[in-house]
């Protein structure tokens, strides 16, 4: 069964920016309200619903882009106000710090042919593109700035973290909150990251996360009205038939009657069903289910 997530958002931030939430410093500004949003939509659509799994994603991310929450391009620091300098800027940059000799792990200078980091977790080298995109249908190597889109950089996140396409290590992999209290070689950081002395910061951003969660209320339920959809075009019972009448287009609207037959007036989409009158059983029923699903009777 379909399932659906209950979160009040605005007690959710309202305690994100309270004094003691361990992040933020009381402020949020557009971009990260933007980037928190994108997370928590990505993560209920590809459902990701365990409350640890959305707190751990947004953990990470805050960390990846030091709290600013939205995609960015590699060497971009917390102090930047340009958090999406020109590739030429950071090639520059990249290429000096390497001549300096403060990158000895890289053996290749992967950012000469444009295959340096972007996104909210940065993917770097032209493979990562292609593995990741071909996990969300799209071709980041064409197009490699489609990282820093809001929703594209969120699925990125949410598929790679629960699909363990980063390090090969994923959210279903680790057991919360027992992990974040893990040695390094086995702490949930490793997903993103090899051992970069990070793991305690990353387990007080998810417990900062996870409480504010838990101030919005967050809960998964079964969707029942999803649960109630008609969708089969077939269904016949002394003359009944539904013409693919679906929640996704009855949400709300006025249901007539007219000459015997009854339809569901949406504006343009007018669903009719067929051979039933108001008052027989089957237009009883037919009330009943489009009431919960929030169409109302005239």
């Amino acid at each position: 069964m379909k399932k659906k997530v209950i979160l009040d958002r605005a007690a959710f931030f309202a305690a994100l920016r309270k004094d003691n939430s361990g992040v933020f410093s009381r402020r949020l500004s557009k971009a990260q309200v933007q980037g928190i949003e994108a997370l928590l939509d990505s993560a209920d659509r590809h459902a990701v619903y365990d409350m640890d799994h959305v707190a751990h994603i947004l953990a990470e991310v805050y960390h990846e882009t030091g709290t600013y929450m939205l995609g960015i391009k590699e060497t971009v620091m917390p102090s930047h106000t340009d958090k999406r300098p020109s590739d030429a800027t950071v090639k520059a940059r990249l290429e000096k710090a390497w001549k300096a000799g403060n990158l000895p792990w890289v053996t290749t200078p992967y950012w000469r042919d444009g295959g340096f980091g972007r996104g909210p977790i940065q993917l770097t080298h032209w493979s990562n593109y292609e593995k990741v995109g071909a996990a969300l249908g799209l071709n980041l190597r064409q197009d490699p700035d489609l990282a820093l889109d809001p929703k594209v950089g969120a699925d990125i996140v949410v598929v790679g973290l629960s699909k363990g396409l980063f390090t090969g290590k994923k959210l279903s992999d680790y057991e919360f909150p027992r992990d974040l209290k893990a040695i390094s070689k086995w702490h949930p950081r490793r997903m993103v990251n090899g051992v970069d002395g990070t793991d305690d910061e990353i387990a007080r951003y998810h417990g900062s996360f996870y409480q504010a969660l838990m101030a919005g209320g967050y809960k998964v339920v079964d969707d029942l009205i999803a649960a109630t959809s008609i969708t089969a075009s077939k269904i016949t019972a002394d003359k009944l038939r539904f013409d693919d009448l679906a929640v996704g287009t009855v949400t709300s609207g006025v249901l007539k009657s007219a000459d015997g037959r009854m339809s569901v007036d949406l504006g343009a989409n007018q669903i009719l069903i067929d051979a039933v009158t108001p008052k027989s059983k089957w237009g009883s029923l037919i009330k009943l289910v489009l009431k919960l699903l929030g169409v109302r009777y005239v």
